[in-house]
């Protein structure tokens, strides 16, 4: 979840975002791998915004803060759109990190999850934004994996974790830390048509407060 700012006179449209983390298994590492990773994913790719019939760069602006004593009333309370939350901690049901809902703005993160350039942050953010996993998991020719493909998608032999491996099978499927952000994601945030629409918001309150996961005996 984010907000739209414009600056005419720069031709560059901002989209801002503030992450709080929160949960037993924080850690400024953690912290800074992942405002480090979001910012530059999203933004090496200087993805391109036409309006008025002129290229708008779109900047991403993504701050992310530890807050350990946050309250499930802070989250519920809050209106701020800018703001998101996640639990980090070293379980999670089902051995995954995600978040409540596509365009929302709460979600829980597995901290191996979260090892550098694993790019799990970036795609989570992702779907904070609004974009889903593509329909089509079998992209072998189609070149670099866009952000939003998740773990088990086909590709090409030199993007999976291990080149030698039969697609498919152990071995055979994407290795995250080849995603990259692409002008088609950007182009799916459809950012044209929320300013078009004065709706300079991105996503939607969902939050959730997230109790830690305990491994059931």
């Amino acid at each position: 979840m984010g907000i739209i700012e414009i600056d005419h006179h720069a031709l560059q449209i901002h989209l801002k975002s503030t992450l709080f983390l929160y949960g037993n298994a924080l850690s400024e590492i953690i912290r800074a791998n992942m405002e480090d990773e979001i910012n530059t994913m999203w933004n090496e790719v200087r993805g391109i915004i036409w309006l008025n019939h002129e290229p708008y760069l779109l900047q991403f602006e993504v701050d992310v803060h530890l807050h350990q004593n946050i309250t499930p009333t802070d989250i519920a309370a809050n209106t701020n759109p800018q703001y998101n939350y996640f639990r980090i901690e070293d379980f999670a049901h089902g051995n995954i990190s995600f978040v409540d809902g596509l365009g929302c703005n709460t979600g829980y993160f597995l901290s191996e999850n979260l090892y550098i350039n694993s790019t799990t942050a970036a795609h989570e953010y992702g779907h904070t934004l609004g974009l889903p996993h593509p329909e089509i998991l079998d992209i072998r020719g189609q070149g670099i994996p866009g952000i939003m493909y998740p773990r088990g998608t086909i590709v090409d032999a030199i993007y999976q974790y291990d080149e030698k491996a039969l697609p498919g099978a152990k071995g055979g499927t994407l290795y995250p830390i080849h995603r990259r952000v692409l002008q088609k994601d950007i182009d799916d945030l459809h950012i044209d048509a929320h300013i078009i629409r004065k709706n300079m918001v991105i996503g939607q309150f969902s939050s959730v407060y997230h109790a830690a996961h305990v491994p059931t005996v």
